[in-house]
């Protein structure tokens, strides 16, 4: 089975740290057809050589963009869904439906995302099921769980899947 070259989902990366963390999620887009846009300052170059030996020469074939702020991602992003993924969220990542035109919001290694987006964004807001008194997944982990989950979802007959078909699971 192959996956279509294009997906309608994308991975926003809020001020990531980690330049292997961002060159696998490169690597991940390339191989799902996902855009990748990151935010904020990052916590390398966008040419250090640790992002381009994890992202191989994947790079070339990832549509990415680079915004200052997250609001100017949002109005290039205009009618899109986000999802926000956070150790803080209640709900799990299969307990959410991701239409087309689905963002997936993941914070920075170290800080996470802001408490407020969060706050303000409680029923977009997912977690990934892990052991109590464990802290996190690894970045580029957590994202390949999740946007596997949201292609997943995408791949069966879009009419048939429904918010209450999935929180029925």
């Amino acid at each position: 089975m192959y996956l279509p070259a294009q997906n309608p989902l994308a991975i926003v990366l809020v001020e990531p740290q980690i330049p292997q963390n961002t060159g696998n999620i490169l690597r991940l887009c390339a191989c799902t057809g996902t855009t990748l846009y990151l935010v904020g300052a990052l916590g390398f170059q966008l040419g250090d050589k640790f992002l381009k030996r994890a992202g191989m020469d994947y790079a070339l074939n990832v549509p990415f963009e680079h915004f200052w702020d997250f609001e100017a991602l949002q109005a290039r992003l205009s009618g899109w869904h986000f999802v926000y993924a956070s150790t803080k969220a209640h709900q799990s990542h299969w307990q959410v439906h991701y239409p087309p035109q689905t963002a997936l919001v993941f914070g920075s290694e170290t800080t996470g995302l802001p408490e407020p987006w969060l706050e303000a964004n409680k029923n977009d807001s997912i977690r990934i099921p892990m052991v109590a008194d464990t802290r996190s997944l690894n970045l580029a982990n957590s994202v390949s769980i999740v946007l596997y989950e949201a292609l997943r979802q995408q791949q069966l007959m879009p009419e048939t899947i429904t918010p209450e078909v999935l929180l029925a699971r």
